[in-house]
């Protein structure tokens, strides 16, 4: 199996292009509004590829912890609050901007933190290599379906969340 397709391997590849973009986005030297908007696509499209082709998937096989998995989607959902609070501040890099960033930062950082320790863990060690590119090949076409909608507009995350059920 080559690691760019096992799914363990492209989730945390995407996982440390966030926390990269957190750096680019504290950074009064970076285009912060550009590390938003590339952050914002890329959280929203990692979301929703997981949990349309991953999450479901690795409930099948015993010693993933389904209540991890699904504590996991709501924890997507908390990132997402997270991040429209943010989208919806005007000034790029005000004291606002700047708060709602470190919520963003906390929200995201601790479910990262938690998908790698339980759920990741539990794909790499229970999921068979072959079913881990399969499901690779699934996130990173329903990543790429996203990331080409622009799914990381203001309106999206807004439909996101009202889709979720939160409002």
């Amino acid at each position: 199996m080559t690691a760019n397709h096992d799914v363990v391997a492209v989730i945390l590849k995407d996982h440390r292009t966030m926390e990269e973009l957190f750096r680019r986005m504290r950074s009064v030297e970076a285009d912060r509004a550009e590390a938003l908007q590339k952050f914002s696509a890329l959280l929203i499209a990692h979301a929703e590829a997981e949990e349309s082709e991953v999450y479901g998937a690795l409930k099948r096989f015993k010693n993933v912890d389904d209540e991890e998995v699904e504590h996991g989607a709501e924890e997507h959902t908390e990132g997402n609050e997270a991040l429209l609070a943010l989208l919806e501040v005007a000034e790029v890099g005000s004291e606002e901007w700047d708060e709602r960033l470190e919520d963003l930062s906390k929200a995201v950082s601790h479910h990262i933190d938690e998908e790698e320790r339980t759920i990741l863990n539990g794909a790499r060690e229970n999921v068979p290599d072959e079913r881990r590119a399969e499901l690779g090949v699934a996130f990173l076409r329903e990543r790429e379906k996203h990331l080409a909608a622009d799914c990381g507009s203001i309106e999206n995350v807004r439909a996101v969340l009202h889709a979720h059920g939160e409002d």
